[in-house]
């Protein structure tokens, strides 16, 4: 009676044992196939400043650095204008949109409904890019302004888009890291852009090196000296560009963010 119950005793340990490492193996192997994403920054730039970002590229290509300028209002562009996205494009910079009228995405549509803002705002600002062999995958929205509907439409259209986020929480809590999602949110670097810092945004970058995560930054004029509104400083791209090589985190441009996924 005893042998059977030290019988019994063994075969449910040895079942145990196997239970044990089989899930071990398992979740060894889920950690094995899992991605390594090496720390860095999404820089992107919003309207039609082309000049003042094909200067900024001269300045900031030491630093083999990045960058997705999303463009809005294409047809108003000059050839000259179109011929430096061109070049920016060859030399491994994104070209994404930024809306045909840089319309107010929410408003628009509670006004017009979803089709006429993809046909009025969406579909010709494609068909011109796509006219200059200028590659388009991925979307910023003008102003930050979204909702999950628009969202929903615009994902059928690109591989990934961008809002933009505000206020000065303590990293943990921001929302401008690459999330595996389609829909990442950028904090602005301009200097007139709320709550922007210095020391802030190297309390971001902290975080991103220590975290293994991708900050997601936006601006919009670059410029040496700022005179006005929606500028942002090349002390302050430089900065960052630093701090991206001497940590030896990495540049990535929008769409890249998709293939992470």
């Amino acid at each position: 009676m005893q042998s059977n119950k030290n019988k019994k005793l063994f075969k449910f340990i040895l079942l145990c044992t196997f239970f044990l490492f089989s899930c071990e193996n398992k979740n060894t192997s889920q950690k094995n196939n899992l991605k390594e994403i090496n720390p860095g920054v999404v820089i992107s730039f919003d309207d039609t400043s082309v000049n003042e970002w094909y200067q900024a590229d001269k300045i900031l290509r030491q630093y083999s650095w990045k960058a997705t300028f999303c463009v809005s209002k294409i047809n108003t562009l000059r050839h000259s204008e179109i011929k430096e996205l061109l070049e920016l494009q060859k030399e491994g910079h994104e070209i994404a949109g930024h809306g045909f009228h840089h319309f107010d995405a929410p408003k628009f549509v509670a006004k017009n409904g979803i089709e006429a803002y993809i046909n009025q705002e969406i579909n010709p600002m494609l068909a011109i890019m796509h006219f200059y062999s200028i590659k388009v995958t991925s979307f910023a929205y003008p102003f930050g302004f979204r909702n999950a509907t628009i969202d929903a439409a615009l994902l059928k259209k690109f591989k990934i888009i961008r809002g933009t986020t505000y206020g000065a929480e303590d990293p943990f809590f921001q929302k401008c890291y690459f999330n595996n999602s389609k829909l990442v949110l950028g904090i602005g670097i301009d200097t007139d852009h709320p709550n922007f810092s210095i020391p802030y945004l190297i309390k971001l970058l902290d975080y991103a090196k220590r975290k293994h995560k991708i900050l997601i930054l936006f601006g919009h004029i670059p410029v040496m000296n700022v005179t006005a509104n929606y500028q942002t400083k090349m002390e302050t791209l430089q900065l960052i560009c630093n701090y991206v090589k001497q940590h030896n985190m990495t540049f990535y441009t929008l769409s890249e963010l998709n293939d992470l996924k």
